[in-house]
């Protein structure tokens, strides 16, 4: 793989402006010559970033020392997930530790998530360990995104866990949608009093959601070979938000027959 590497060791959220949106464009066109159709996690993160979609801070080590000094860094507790293109399911391998606090700690579980991953799969290409700081917990939401073949992009919101799990506590709109569609589709969902507050917590970041869920819609409306997008979970507080993983499924328009040319 000609994965540039230092490309993903990013930990900032700035947003750029739209000419500036190049970063994403060579993410896309990257998958793209090397026949992928999803993006690594640090790529997903990556393109979110540019679109003002906030997530945790991150970086890429290529070394176990590395490791150590991203994690200082970033500031414990941190979560290490492996990052290559041959594992989808990070979990299924032992390619994900959570709540790592010391350098010790950072260290052995590299190296551990180094030996499950070649242990289970031996010839996956290796671009290194995602180091993540891990998001303080906090109302958890889904934030996904679908292409429909008649439709076109469509946005789907809830909230995490059981919601969306056994509920299935999620309201649509079709993409691009406003600041009222976006303000709606919280307040639609049955358990949006949990947003509001409840039993004493504190009332999620509506506003936060709110950009979030406009931000997706103009990433899917810019990048059409999104044919799923999930940000799952995001960990929204009373000021701010977090996504904490970052899933980008593409797809690419089949070149037409000679008849068809």
């Amino acid at each position: 793989m000609n994965l540039r590497t230092t490309d993903l060791k990013t930990e900032t959220n700035k947003t750029n402006t739209d000419t500036e949106m190049t970063k994403s464009t060579n993410v896309f066109n990257q998958a793209r010559k090397e026949g992928r159709n999803y993006l690594l996690e640090p790529e997903a993160k990556m393109v979110c970033m540019e679109y003002g979609i906030p997530v945790t801070r991150f970086k890429v080590a290529l070394t176990s020392d590395e490791a150590v000094k991203f994690a200082e860094g970033i500031g414990y507790p941190v979560v290490l997930k492996i990052v290559s293109p041959d594992i989808i399911h990070k979990f299924d391998v032992g390619g994900v530790v959570l709540n790592l606090k010391s350098q010790s700690e950072v260290k052995a579980a590299y190296e551990n998530i180094l030996k499950n991953v070649k242990r289970h799969k031996p010839d996956a290409k290796i671009v290194g360990v995602l180091v993540q700081e891990m998001a303080p917990p906090s109302t958890e939401v889904i934030v996904g995104a679908t292409k429909d073949p008649q439709f076109g992009s469509a946005l789907m919101f809830g909230l995490g866990g059981i919601f969306v799990e056994v509920l299935k506590d999620v309201t649509f709109r079709i993409a691009p949608i406003t600041e009222s569609d976006a303000r709606e589709m919280i307040t639609e969902v049955k358990a949006y009093p949990i947003l509001k507050g409840y039993r004493g917590q504190p009332p999620a970041d509506t506003d936060a959601i709110v950009n979030i869920l406009l931000n997706t819609s103009k990433l899917v409306m810019d990048h059409q070979e999104i044919k799923e997008l999930d940000l799952n979970p995001i960990m929204v507080y009373e000021k701010g938000a977090k996504t904490v993983d970052a899933r980008i499924i593409l797809e690419y328009p089949s070149k037409p027959s000679p008849s068809q040319e």
